[in-house]
């Protein structure tokens, strides 16, 4: 193994750095090369502590590695490279530097093995996902703010429960934790964000569809996945993160059906398949626990094969509502099939990757006998075909002709398409490398006669029930009100009544002030003015009147009073 001097990570920050630098094909060469270099290094990191640095008195590990570490590093770093072949033709520099800053820092997440290197990759997440937001559509200033805001609060509680628990323990390690103290609820909080759990899921549909054809692919794959793997590391077991997951799962499904754009589908059903890994992360079995990491890994695959063949369509139409697309097998039948191959893997179709990884999560539930959980993972499996694995397909390549004829997209984005649904069928064919690499031994084998036909049945009647609700499921241009609601428009006609309010409390109690002076002022004005009995011009005999009167009252107080002194 060779030693290695810093986190692999590193070559796809510093390499962020040079990016802009790079014109025409070196920068080509550098999209594609910085991943695979990164990619080579993840490879070579030997188990255990590899890096150790003193900082403010602690002993910080920002290298370290084991099976799991190593598995989403892996994973992060392929997805920089199929990324950035998908984004070739993206002109905006700046966000296929961001992009790539983004990927090393979940590549750091991955493999930091203190709680102060975790946080610092993390909110160099934060930084470099906020920018690819902005380099999107018109809109994508407001929900970048937004999505800052939402992270920034999420970094806010982790960093004072890293620092809650650094001064209870004495130590950085980051290792397993419970729920026992504050400070390992606030840790538990910041990272049940990032993972799109409620109440604040709305972020993620609100801010990822905004990023441009090429950006959300790359969105897609590190933040939530990230999340994930400090979960699987730091949180295993903790059973309120099976009903958080339960929660994430449907709550991604019901918003998905409802949605009329082909991108914000894709991300409600981005929560909803974290949900997946969440609920088998509470369950906490060595088999649910490789189950979701197995998940997060396939995932990260088949659903940027989606947002791909998305983007394709974005890139070749400039459209992304369903009622604006549809009969584009036509002339772009390579991006439909991949898109099906997509579409096919998320719903866990028999040799494809999602049905050799999101069955392991129910097993897991039904070894530990959890017969509702099992239950409602098996519900939450149909209604995944229903909105991602037939709705997104059917309403952009098929449905009715919208008269599109666009052309395929570039070869670049064919290839890095090709590829995904390439990983997309292996991993499902043989899934034996991937149980390989997994954290616990695997003895579980998906391709058993009852799960492959009850999984068919199960898909094969959402199918059914999909096309029979055809025309309740008709999308039309409406826009589906999610908890953002809450401070999109809520909060602000809430701040603007109280402002309203504010302005009207003021103007009265100038009006009021103002009056009061007015007032004193007209008195003193009647009393003391030109024409006032104590300001206007007395006669000599009046004046003289009135001085000989003080006079006598003080020659009487003086004889009242005593003799003067």
């Amino acid at each position: 193994m060779t030693s290695l001097a810093a986190p692999p990570g590193f070559v796809l920050i510093l390499g962020a750095l040079l990016l802009p630098f790079a014109k025409g094909r070196l920068r080509s060469g550098v999209l594609l090369a910085l991943p695979l270099v990164t990619l080579w290094l993840v490879t070579q990191v030997p188990d255990g502590e590899i890096l150790k640095v003193s900082f403010l008195g602690f002993e910080l590990v920002p290298l370290r590695a084991d099976k799991l570490s190593r598995l989403f590093a892996f994973v992060f770093a392929l997805m920089a490279f199929v990324g950035g072949l998908f984004a070739l033709r993206q002109a905006r520099t700046t966000e296929l530097a961001a992009a790539f800053a983004y990927a090393g820092s979940a590549i750091g997440v991955a493999l930091a093995g203190d709680l102060i290197s975790v946080f610092i990759f993390w909110e160099m997440m934060a930084i470099g996902s906020t920018l690819v937001i902005w380099c999107g559509s018109p809109s994508a200033r407001g929900a970048g703010l937004r999505y800052a805001a939402i992270h920034l609060f999420g970094g806010v509680l982790l960093m004072a429960g890293i620092a809650g628990e650094i001064a209870a323990s004495g130590t950085t390690t980051f290792s397993k934790l419970d729920v026992s103290t504050l400070p390992r609820w606030l840790i538990l909080a910041g990272f049940l964000i990032n993972t799109g759990a409620p109440p604040l899921s709305a972020w993620l549909p609100d801010a990822y569809p905004e990023a441009s054809w090429s950006g959300m692919v790359f969105l897609s794959a590190f933040t939530t996945k990230a999340a994930v793997y400090v979960l699987l590391r730091g949180f295993p077991g903790v059973e309120l993160l099976i009903w958080v997951g339960l929660f994430m799962v449907f709550y991604g499904i019901v918003y998905a059906i409802l949605e009329n754009d082909m991108r914000r589908i894709l991300a409600y059903s981005i929560v909803n398949q974290v949900g997946f890994m969440v609920a088998g992360i509470g369950i906490g079995t060595e088999m649910a626990l490789n189950g979701a990491a197995a998940h997060a890994f396939t995932h990260i695959i088949y659903k940027a094969l989606l947002l791909m063949s998305a983007g394709s369509v974005l890139f070749m139409t400039g459209r992304r509502k369903c009622t604006d697309l549809g009969g584009l097998f036509r002339t772009m039948p390579l991006t439909t099939l991949c898109g099906i191959v997509g579409a096919l893997s998320i719903s866990s179709f028999p040799l494809t990757s999602g049905f050799i990884s999101k069955s392991m999560i129910a097993e897991g539930a039904a070894e530990q006998h959890l017969a509702l959980v099992w239950f409602l993972l098996a519900a939450a499996s149909a209604g995944v075909f229903l909105h991602a694995g037939i709705k997104f397909p059917w309403f952009v390549f098929f449905h009715r002709d919208s008269g599109l004829r666009p052309a395929e997209p570039p070869i670049n984005m064919r290839l890095a398409m090709l590829l995904f649904s390439a990983l997309c069928i292996s991993l499902g064919m043989a899934p034996g490398t991937l149980y390989a690499a997994l954290p616990y031994p695997v003895a579980y084998v998906p391709y058993t006669a009852s799960h492959v036909v009850s999984q068919l049945q199960l898909l094969l009647f959402s199918g059914l029930a999909f096309f029979l609700m055809l025309g309740w499921l008709k999308r039309t241009l409406t826009i589906t009100l999610d908890t953002d609601w809450l401070w999109r428009r809520l909060g602000p006609a809430v701040l603007s009544r109280l402002d309203r309010g504010a302005d009207a409390a003021w103007s009265t109690l100038t009006a009021g002030v103002l009056f009061v002076a007015g007032t004193l002022n007209n008195s003193l004005h009647r009393h003391h003015g030109p024409d006032g009995v104590l300001g206007r011009t007395w006669p000599t005999g009046t004046m003289a009147l009135w001085a000989t009167l003080m006079l006598c009252a003080y020659l009487v107080l003086s004889y009242v009073g005593g003799p003067l002194r």
